[in-house]
């Protein structure tokens, strides 16, 4: 950690994040405080060169992208592919059979299970137990890091059972899977989530000791919803503030911005402001369809609902590990499902799909020509629609920090941050703060 002098303004001070550190990619929050305790501005800028995947993959066949997709992500490729496969289906008014559909749900539920293992073990944790990381921490707390590895490995395995893989899954195919899962392998499967909920209720008793910072700022939280289930690959869109949409209106209620400090596109819902998606709001939007060992496990931490505290996302990942558990347990007990391989007739047709990430809702659409080929695509990602709401937090929480040093300013203000688990890119980097008073 550096601090660097610069002569400005008499008494103003500037605090540079640089680089983020524990987040999924390269960003920085520039913050500039008046001489008289005011703050003045705050950017965060997210600097790593955009990918356009969007203008890539015109041209390519229907059948390709999936594939490309899930490169976006190297975290959740899960969601990617099963969004962009919802989407050409949409596109081609193909239906799936039931059987596809629990499949990409399972898949989807071990996507959150390592997922979220990552985010709250290796990128929040550190910031409560006062050390850089998790591999320090594991001195003196190393029934964490074992905690962290064994959820994180069930996800991938149960992941790579179903997809062929872990990271950027191969048998999830237009209308169907193209393998199948045995009995004899969903009950191993079945047997390791049971005994992995005790890491996972763990998780949920260590959030009891630690302190969680008390903020609270009401904004719009937005979240796939169903009336019979803990809705993840499909359902209405919903919020907080009386939205509900099917999922083809999204792009007429939402709409994005480009920022000149930032490659990031913020989103905000159209007349009003920006919003949250991520588990906080699905958990908020939804916590009648978690599991009953989910609830049970959200009101021992205090959790009540609706929650307007971006701190309390990591517990609402913990509560979602319970939940995706036990569904995944559930979804495990009636295998081997029988699928029906369907007739694909391509056709000219505009398609949209949402998902649930495990950093909330994923959005992708694509038009496609007679032959089947990409002529448009439009991706929006949690992270996007997430940046304004970040941004207006941090606006709220700086004049609470004002008294304290720089380096508990920029701690704090990376906590925040951390707390969304912003999807940048999968690399980790150190913090330089600059301050100039």
């Amino acid at each position: 950690m550096s601090i660097e002098r610069r002569p400005l303004e008499k008494l103003d001070r500037i605090i540079n994040m640089n680089y983020l550190t524990r987040v999924e990619g390269q960003a920085a929050l520039d913050i500039w405080i008046s001489g008289t305790s005011e703050v003045r501005d705050l950017k965060l800028r997210v600097f790593e060169p955009s990918r356009f995947f969007e203008s890539f993959v015109i041209g390519r066949r229907y059948d390709e992208l999936m594939e490309l997709a899930a490169r976006i992500c190297g975290i959740c490729p899960v969601s990617h592919e099963i969004t962009a496969l919802r989407a050409v289906e949409n596109a081609m008014g193909l239906e799936v059979s039931e059987a596809t559909r629990k499949l990409r749900k399972l898949m989807a539920l071990s996507a959150f299970v390592s997922s979220h293992a990552l985010s709250i073990y290796f990128l929040t944790l550190p910031d409560y137990l006062g050390y850089s990381d998790l591999a320090e921490a594991s001195k003196e707390h190393g029934e964490l890091l074992k905690s962290a590895l064994k959820l994180k490995k069930l996800g991938n395995d149960l992941t790579e059972l179903i997809g062929g893989r872990s990271v950027h899954p191969v048998t999830a195919v237009i209308g169907r899977f193209t393998n199948t899962i045995s009995k004899g392998e969903a009950n191993i499967m079945i047997k390791r989530c049971e005994e992995a909920k005790a890491d996972a209720f763990e998780t949920i008793e260590l959030f009891k000791e630690l302190e969680i910072p008390k903020f609270n700022r009401k904004c719009e939280h937005i979240a796939l919803n169903q009336p019979n289930e803990y809705a993840i690959n499909e359902g209405y869109v919903k919020s907080t503030e009386s939205l509900y949409i099917p999922q083809e209106e999204y792009r007429n209620r939402v709409e994005e911005s480009q920022i000149p400090y930032s490659h990031s596109k913020p989103s905000t819902v159209k007349g009003r402001s920006s919003y949250l998606v991520g588990p906080l709001a699905r958990v908020n939007i939804n916590f009648e369809h978690l599991s009953e060992d989910a609830r049970n496990a959200a009101n021992s931490v205090g959790f009540k609902i609706p929650s307007f505290n971006p701190f309390y996302s990591p517990i609402a990942r913990a509560v979602e590990i319970v939940h995706s558990l036990d569904e995944c347990i559930e979804l495990l007990e009636t295998m081997p499902y029988k699928e029906d391989e369907k007739r694909i007739r391509v056709k000219t047709g505009k398609g949209c799909a949402i998902t649930e990430a495990p950093r909330g809702m994923n959005y992708h659409s694509y038009l496609l020509d007679d032959r089947g080929i990409v002529v448009k695509a439009d991706i929006a990602p949690p992270t996007c629609q997430n940046h304004g709401n970040i941004e207006m937090d941090l606006r709220e929480l700086l004049p609470l920090l004002l008294d304290l040093p720089d380096e508990e300013i920029a701690k704090k203000c990376g906590m925040l941050i951390r707390s969304y688990d912003p999807c940048i890119s999968c690399s980790v980097h150190t913090v330089n703060i600059h301050r100039t008073r």
